[in-house]
């Protein structure tokens, strides 16, 4: 998966993303069938956005049968780590403290995600 680090998929190829890295692996028609639960969006277009993600190798394709199988080429954490690291560079002026504040002040953490929270905490001030 080394060879794509750095690609920095769109908001569409990352809801692809999202369905395939659920799925572990995925056809055309099961991706287009969740996308489509709550996206008004075409097979075609699908299959189209698929493709372009194969050829920028974003993901993989297993076409030894007649149904395209695809699988992700990138992985979940690493494309993360690439969107909020921008992110904190862009928008934030470098400050991952601003980014924590503004995420935490626009959703309430539930109890296990402040304790995941704090756990993270606690790692960080034994570095």
């Amino acid at each position: 998966m080394a060879a794509a680090k750095h690609i920095k998929p769109t908001e569409s190829e990352l809801e692809i993303l999202r369905v395939i890295w659920d799925k572990g692996t995925a056809t055309v028609r099961q991706v287009h069938e969740i996308l489509s639960e709550h996206k008004n969006a075409g097979y075609t277009t699908t299959l189209k956005l698929m493709q372009i993600m194969f050829e920028k190798g974003i993901v993989k394709r297993d076409d030894s049968s007649k149904t395209h199988i695809y699988r992700a080429n990138i992985t979940r954490e690493n494309t993360q780590q690439q969107i909020v690291g921008k992110m904190i560079h862009s928008l934030f002026g470098g400050s991952s403290t601003q980014l924590v504040m503004q995420a935490l002040g626009n959703h309430s953490p539930n109890k296990e995600e402040l304790e995941e929270i704090q756990k993270l905490l606690d790692n960080l001030k034994k570095q």
